[in-house]
């Protein structure tokens, strides 16, 4: 019996019914914000990391394993922005193209249910990220100002995902979570022009994060550049998150 069938018989007495979460998995390279997208053998629109939520597990731990399947990375920075229920929602064309192209009679499956699905966002270092592919699958990095066509509602889950984390800026640590450990002072002020969404002046972005304490250049700087070297710096992890819990205002 193939593992579509077997999801099809017994999906159900496993997995809760109209229930899952979808990811939106940023990342940060060469200068671009960038998203995890799934391109699936059955459409041709771009899907994002997504599963069913077990009969026993939280909700939490469902777009964990998610991340996990799909980055090869633990202890992801994670959190949930929004919950997506439109009843034209159709997601069960989907499932029933999936099903028919394998030969398996849809009718009545609980795969053509409604489901309501739950929005997570997770912030990762991209260099660490090896992109799982699956058997129905590949996945790959796309700039998030440049994405291509979306199933259904995912492109609007990417939008409200980014709109969240923009509004998270000031209390969350988000370049901790983005940044390799070590980065350049352009490195991070293009990623908060990025996230902002708009041009920050250089000399005066520089002059704001060095007075919050947050960071701390270090004695060493980047190799193998042919111009001059720029410094590297590094978070200040206890003083980021004491910024973070008054509120670290950048603009």
């Amino acid at each position: 019996m193939s593992e579509l069938q077997t999801l099809f018989d017994n999906g159900h007495q496993h997995y809760l019914p109209h229930l899952s979460v979808d990811c939106v998995i940023f990342g940060f390279h060469d200068n671009e914000l960038k998203v995890l997208l799934l391109e699936s053998w059955y459409t041709k629109d771009k899907v994002l990391p997504g599963g069913f939520v077990g009969q026993q597990e939280s909700l939490i731990d469902a777009a964990t394993r998610v991340l996990k399947e799909r980055t090869g990375l633990n202890n992801v920075f994670l959190s949930q922005f929004e919950v997506f229920g439109d009843p034209q929602r159709e997601q069960h064309k989907f499932s029933g193209n999936v099903l028919q192209q394998n030969g398996i009679d849809a009718a009545g499956s609980w795969l053509l249910d409604r489901f309501i699905s739950i929005g997570y966002y997770a912030l990762v270092e991209y260099s660490k990220v090896h992109p799982q592919p699956d058997a129905a699958s590949t996945c790959a990095w796309w700039p998030v100002n440049d994405l291509p066509t979306m199933y259904i509602d995912h492109g609007l889950m990417i939008t409200k995902a980014l709109e969240k984390l923009r509004q998270s800026l000031h209390f969350q640590p988000v370049g901790l979570n983005l940044l390799p450990k070590k980065f350049t002072m352009p490195q991070l002020h293009r990623m908060y022009e990025t996230l902002f969404g708009m041009p920050l002046d250089r000399r005066n972005f520089q002059r704001k994060i060095m007075a919050t304490g947050i960071i701390q250049q270090l004695p060493e700087k980047v190799k193998g550049v042919a111009y001059k070297a720029p410094h590297l710096y590094q978070f200040k992890t206890r003083q980021y998150q004491k910024a973070l819990q008054a509120g670290l205002f950048l603009l």
